[in-house]
């Protein structure tokens, strides 16, 4: 491909970082096109007008976000668009919970311009590219809730978004601009495809793997099971 065809989504919250980011591919990258976004709205909204993205450059942190929300959304929504988290988080625990949810690589924000070339250069050739010195074959005994939040719908996991924000089904429904019982079929997949049996044990067993970036929400109480979610 061309270098002349490439299309790279900048997404971060921090205008001046969006700015050095943009500096480093377009010395790299002549030719692409790069467009920026500072909210996860912004970027579907972007992928939406331009399906042809070669790469999309994601913050962890970003307004209509939490925890790995955005990335879980991103790859169940557009699974064909690669996406390279670029973090300020260098918890190895975080950067092999960002493979296992899809990411082409993870670049610590940390490191050196040299670097994240480097890195961008590798992911650009079909590679994985995180830092050398992470064990990505450690594993914490979550894999399997890994996997089981890994087979989400993209509107399931907005569900759970908004289920760890506290937000009732009629707040969900109007969010989503859907009726409330689809809100509580999403619901109800969810908790069937976590193995649990409520929505506040859902946040909870997604919390186990965001460390601590889902926050169960004061409005959820202990309200049950699928029937009455």
């Amino acid at each position: 491909m061309a270098e002349s065809a490439f299309c790279f989504i900048i997404a971060d919250d921090h205008p001046l970082f969006r700015g050095a980011l943009r500096q480093t591919l377009e010395s790299q990258y002549p030719n692409a096109r790069i467009e920026e976004a500072g909210t996860l709205e912004a970027v579907t909204g972007r992928l939406e007008k331009n399906g042809e993205v070669d790469l999309i450059l994601l913050d962890l942190t970003m307004p209509g976000m939490r925890g790995f929300s955005g990335l879980m959304y991103l790859r169940a929504q557009y699974a064909g668009v690669p996406v390279v988290i670029v973090s300020a988080n260098e918890d190895p625990q975080a950067i092999r919970r960002c493979v296992e949810f899809g990411a082409s690589g993870f670049i610590p924000k940390s490191h050196g311009i040299d670097v994240i070339r480097e890195a961008i250069a590798a992911v650009m050739d079909g590679n994985l590219w995180t830092p050398p010195e992470v064990d990505l074959s450690a594993d914490d005994g979550t894999g399997d809730l890994v996997q089981r939040l890994s087979t989400l719908t993209p509107q399931q996991v907005r569900v759970l978004m908004m289920l760890s924000e506290g937000l009732l089904n009629k707040q969900i429904a109007y969010e989503l601009s859907v009726s409330e019982a689809t809100v509580k079929a999403h619901v109800s997949a969810i908790l069937q495809k976590l193995g649990v049996e409520s929505r506040t044990q859902a946040v909870i067993a997604a919390s186990r793997i965001e460390a601590g970036q889902w926050q169960l929400g004061s409005e959820d109480g202990d309200e049950t099971a699928a029937t009455s979610a």
